[in-house]
């Protein structure tokens, strides 16, 4: 792999946390350039690693104001659905007290907020609730506790580091953040997809042969020239919670954008002011994602004997939750110039034109567990 050793990805991840802040005059861009120039060409995993972890470090990318807006940003009845769901997934659990609440990735705090609003309904599960944020961005993290205040029991730089217990795990928009490998079918052999320096921006470029990658077997029989994508990192997340989940109980929910098989494809986009952004231009300026493979990370959890349920529609799965009801109620107490909104919002999330077919609902849970909510067919 050209300059692999030098940007290893486990190396980029920990490197870009210790620059989270760059130099006045010094972009990620002209770091990026510099270190190409005297190491060679990087893989995708690492350029996309450096710059995802540069651009959350912002902490500005969310909302209108910002570069894209999330499900929990478009309408309160999504945080508030996937709470009530974690409620009843925690009676099916037993209602174990105290049960530790996972949210990996939580943004601004508003799917949370929304969430831990909607379960007072469920005192007993309420006061159960020990919340732990994953979270890495130090500016995420200030507006997550100005959101959720003294209920967050702590913030964590990695999942392994929650304590034990019985737990339930939420990831929105989580997984598609994280680094991927790209390959390159080319002859009879797959080669690495890499990033270079050329003329004034950054370009794609073949690296070294990849022998006997683990791809599935639908994308290993490729045509010539087809992309396949491997995310190293989420595959492990998602063994991780399988073992959690086997181990101590619980179920984690990943609801994210992408393929329910896997597939050969080029995924890799930048969203910025809410337009889309050639990938490779102003790393660290834009929201940089891929597509989540949810058969590989169903997979994943199942390897390590937990269950796995989906995945399904976004839009079907709000539906079986009761969306239709609850847009109703809010319809009912809301004035009557807010209520376009709140039709405008709710359509967004389970119009298949917009976010309802695209992005996909998965549950791991506990081999023990009956099928939960939203998943029972």
């Amino acid at each position: 792999m050209a300059g692999g050793e030098a940007f290893s990805l486990a190396h980029s991840l920990d490197d870009i946390k210790l620059r989270f802040m760059l130099p006045d005059n010094a972009s990620l861009t002209d770091i990026l350039r510099d270190d190409i120039r005297a190491k060679g060409p990087i893989p995708v995993a690492a350029f996309m690693a450096r710059a995802v972890s540069a651009y959350y470090a912002r902490g500005t990318g969310f909302g209108a104001a910002g570069d894209f807006t999330t499900a929990p940003e478009i309408s309160q009845v999504f945080g508030e659905l996937v709470g009530l769901w974690a409620a009843v997934v925690w009676r099916q659990m037993g209602a174990p007290a105290p049960v530790r609440l996972i949210e990996l990735g939580p943004g601004r705090g508003t799917l949370m907020a929304d969430f831990l609003r909607a379960v007072t309904v469920v005192p007993d599960f309420a006061a159960a609730i020990d919340l732990h944020l994953v979270e890495t961005s130090p500016a995420l993290r200030i507006l997550q506790r100005r959101a959720l205040g003294e209920r967050v029991v702590a913030w964590h730089d990695r999942m392994a580091e929650v304590p034990d217990g019985p737990a339930l795990v939420v990831a929105n928009e989580f997984f598609d953040a994280l680094p991927i490998r790209q390959l390159v079918r080319a002859g009879d052999e797959w080669r690495e997809r890499v990033v270079k320096w050329a003329g004034d921006g950054f370009v794609f470029a073949l690296g070294d042969k990849v022998p006997d990658p683990p791809l599935a077997p639908a994308v290993h029989t490729s045509s010539q020239g087809a992309i396949a994508e491997l995310c190293p990192e989420g595959l492990a997340l998602a063994a991780a919670l399988g073992r959690r989940l086997v181990s101590h109980g619980g179920a984690a929910l990943i609801i994210d954008y992408g393929p329910a098989r896997s597939a050969a494809g080029d995924s890799l986009q930048a969203i910025r002011r809410h337009a889309y952004h050639p990938p490779l231009e102003r790393p660290g300026e834009a929201d940089l994602t891929a597509h989540v493979d949810f058969q590989a990370l169903a997979e994943a959890a199942r390897t390590e004997g937990a269950q796995a349920h989906g995945p399904v529609e976004q839009g079907d799965w709000l539906r079986q939750l009761g969306l239709g009801t609850r847009v109703r109620r809010l319809l009912a107490a809301a004035p009557p110039q807010k209520g376009t909104g709140i039709l405008r919002a709710a359509h967004r999330l389970v119009d298949p034109a917009e976010m309802g077919t695209l992005f996909k609902v998965l549950a791991l849970t506990a081999p023990s567990l009956s099928p939960v909510p939203g998943f029972e067919a």
